[in-house]
């Protein structure tokens, strides 16, 4: 009967539910440990399991920062923490107090050598080029080993994405069209990858696994499309001998990765004078996050085979107990293997991976919500009506709210009906199109583009209260969608035990 059954695959469909949903639950390989209904990602031993059972306060201080950094929402939390601080203040009787903040001058200086600007272009134009550099190396691993790495699997997230870019702006230009607000045309075609996945992520199980990683990839497409935006559109009068020294530079940085030079140090030393260079040449200075990521190597050196050949030495050499009781190694040989294989799982990661993971938590907690702290400050003092009805507003806002979805579902309906591509499995049309709601949060990408198409303080002020409006009701609209058109699913599923024959 056991051979009858399995050749027949009387259990392959529950064998898939329960595969679906391990990876719902987080399980990438075996073993993984629950403890207390939560993955644990520790040691194994005995006495670190252990620890983690029985919680001294201190480890539930870090079990609780653990849980909230890994938690994709919690980014997404962050940011509209610090929005509504920023909005908050700006509109208290201590507004002045915010925006005196906001211009007080840096400046670094060495020899001859002098750059000063206010906190405000510190944070627009440096710290977010480290949000670049890490949306460079979630570019390239998408286009060398994810979902952008083969033409099928493309095919559909790209289609998606040209249609969320090309409808929005094109409804803005309806409105801007040869007007004052005309630059801001690149406003409405951003997507907050952030925001986007942290709605999705608060759904559970509801949402299937593949149409989380279609629209990360597409958002992904959408960055490329922002970066290449503010590149070709969004720049100033250019100073070529700069242009020039920041060509030589990623020359250099490209020299490097041929060399197969694997040390994040002398890249970030290169980095450091491309940004500069940037800085002086009129094209937008976060260019050069995006650049440098394409140069920092991504490709493992080691094999999978020659890294388990040399596991297996490593580990056939600790501390072993022989017949007799007495150890075979001395103690420290057990410290010594750790380091050696931790060296070596190091070296088996791209240091594009180690880069990316190393800073995306510092971009996620710390510089977008600074990012948002001082660029979500709006006073809404005066008509509102007058502003939401203003051509700016309205193109930001029917461009996020209506064009994203209808660019995106529709793209993609012609990519599939042409069979260009399939439907990411288990998905709907109709789910589709709830979540495409989601991707008019373009809150980051979006206020970053306005402060780079709007000098005017007038202007500016009317596109980010039009970014951050358009973006709750997005958000809003795509949540109410997809209650209705996501059933909810069990997170576990049993197997029955069939009655044995007599």
């Amino acid at each position: 009967r056991f051979e009858r059954e399995l050749t027949e695959g009387v259990y392959a469909d529950r064998v898939q539910d329960d595969f679906e949903s391990g990876l719902e639950s987080g399980v990438h390989g075996t073993p993984t440990f629950f403890i207390n209904e939560n993955r644990y990602d520790g040691p194994w031993d005995l006495e670190s399991l252990m620890v983690e059972i029985q919680k001294p306060l201190g480890v539930q201080v870090r079990y609780l920062f653990q849980q909230f950094t890994r938690l994709q929402a919690s980014g997404g939390l962050l940011l509209i923490i610090a929005s509504i601080l920023a909005l908050v203040w700006a509109n208290s009787s201590l507004a002045h107090y915010y925006y005196e903040f906001l211009e007080t001058h840096l400046a670094i200086s060495i020899g001859n050598f002098h750059i000063s600007h206010d906190l405000l272009h510190w944070v627009n134009d440096g710290l977010m080029v480290i949000f670049f550099f890490v949306v460079g190396l979630e570019i390239k691993r998408e286009l060398t080993v994810g979902e952008l790495a083969s033409s099928r699997q493309a095919a559909l997230p790209i289609s998606a994405a040209v249609g969320g870019m090309f409808v929005p702006a094109a409804i803005y230009m309806i409105f801007n069209y040869n007007t004052e607000g005309q630059p801001g045309w690149g406003i409405p075609m951003a997507t907050d990858i952030a925001f986007m996945l942290g709605v999705l992520t608060l759904f559970g199980n509801r949402i299937p696994l593949s149409l989380k990683i279609f629209f990360t990839a597409l958002a992904i497409v959408d960055d490329i499309g922002a970066v290449m935006v503010i590149a070709l559109f969004y720049t100033a009068e250019i100073e070529w001998i700069a242009l020039i020294i920041a060509g030589v530079i990623f020359v250099c940085l490209i020299i490097l990765n041929r060399m197969g030079i694997r040390s994040p140090m002398p890249y970030g030393i290169l980095g450091i004078g491309l940004w500069l260079a940037f800085l002086e040449s009129g094209i937008h200075p976060t260019i050069a996050g995006v650049l440098l990521a394409f140069t920092i190597p991504s490709r493992s050196v080691t094999s999978v085979e020659a890294f388990q050949a040399q596991c297996s030495t490593v580990l056939s050499g600790v501390d072993r107990v022989g017949p007799n009781g007495v150890r075979i190694s001395p103690s420290n040989r057990n410290q010594e293997a750790a380091m050696t294989l931790e060296a070596m799982a190091e070296r088996m990661q791209t240091p594009a991976q180690r880069l990316e993971r190393n800073l995306l938590p510092w971009v996620t907690y710390f510089i977008l919500p600074i990012f948002a702290f001082a660029n979500a400050g709006v006073t809404l003092q005066g008509d509102f009506v007058n502003t939401v009805t203003d051509p700016i507003a309205l193109g930001i806002i029917l461009g996020l709210l209506v064009g994203k979805p209808l660019g995106i579902g529709f793209f993609s309906w012609l990519a599939v009906k042409s069979r260009l591509a399939d439907l990411p499995m288990n998905v709907g049309w109709s789910q589709l199109i709830s979540t495409s709601f989601l991707a008019g949060i373009g809150f980051t990408m979006a206020l970053f583009i306005a402060s780079a198409a709007f000098s005017d303080p007038a202007l500016l002020s009317i596109a980010k209260l039009s970014i951050i409006l358009a973006s709750l009701l997005a958000g809003l609209v795509g949540s109410v969608l997809l209650l209705f058109t996501s059933s909810s699913k069990e997170s576990t599923t049993e197997m029955e035990t069939a009655p044995a024959s007599v």
